[in-house]
């Protein structure tokens, strides 16, 4: 019989009981599929004195860096999404200092400060429920992996030290489905929205998508390969403002909040 806290028993389990276990510590795996119709956010949390440049950074940049929530100085809650504490409720952590990655941990209680903000930005596996409801399978979740993540040619628009390439997330889609793929996903604004670019990788600058910069190679039938815009551009951005201390989510384990993942979608 499955552990209790595996990903094939979480992802038939509500928001509360995943929540509770991720807490504990219990599964540091990704998150897609868990919690289905709750919105999936990415997590930046950097030094107060950055955080307005960080802001203005995503305000400027809302295709991939959907800005859905914000915590004031020093407090780890962000009781807009939920009965969240940043601390413990993401899967893993990564830790960067001065713009290198310095360590994956499970919890950051020990590292929180009286002068860091917490940044909630939502992810494109917010609207995988709705292709899964459509007939479109998301070969990934299927086979329990974690969505491919590349880094691309094309710029954000720069904010004091916050600057750097667009990161694409990447899923196959046949041919005949691609059109309502877009569709689907053009309702969710908070969640990247539509596709940025289908088709040829290198166009945007990917030499070879069997090796993404993150997460796992591309699984299922080499169809029509499909791009979103992707959380994790922030992480690029944050590396090269070099900020003393930065934590965000490890790619592909988000933080899950309380609220509708369709709140701000309409779905035809």
């Amino acid at each position: 019989m499955p552990d209790a806290t595996s990903f094939e028993i979480l992802k038939t389990r509500d928001i509360v009981d995943v929540r509770a276990v991720i807490r504990a510590g219990g599964y540091q795996g990704h998150t897609a599929g868990l919690a289905p119709g709750r919105l999936q956010t990415n997590l930046a949390i950097l030094p107060q004195s950055m955080a307005a440049d960080f802001e203005q950074f995503c305000r400027l940049n809302p295709r991939p860096c959907p800005l859905v929530g914000m915590t004031e100085p020093g407090s780890p809650m962000m009781p807009g999404l939920g009965d969240i504490d940043l601390r413990t409720d993401v899967p893993t952590y990564n830790i960067y200092r001065d713009g290198v990655l310095a360590e994956t941990v499970a919890d950051i209680t020990e590292y929180w400060r009286d002068d860091l903000v917490g940044f909630a930005l939502g992810c494109s596996f917010t609207f995988e429920q709705a292709l899964l409801e459509a007939g479109i399978p998301m070969h990934h979740i299927a086979a329990d992996r974690t969505v491919p993540m590349y880094r691309t040619n094309i710029e954000t628009m720069p904010v004091g030290p916050f600057s750097g390439g667009i990161v694409v997330s990447m899923r196959y889609v046949a041919p005949d489905q691609v059109a309502r793929v877009t569709e689907i996903t053009s309702a969710f604004t908070w969640a990247h929205g539509a596709p940025i670019h289908v088709g040829d990788p290198a166009a945007i600058g990917i030499s070879n998508i069997e090796a993404p910069d993150w997460g796992d190679p591309p699984c299922g039938p080499a169809d029509v390969p499909v791009f979103w815009a992707c959380g994790v551009t922030p992480q690029n951005a944050l590396t090269n403002a070099r900020p003393p201390i930065c934590i965000t989510h490890t790619p592909g384990r988000m933080l899950i909040a309380d609220i509708d993942d369709r709140k701000n979608a309409t779905i035809n």
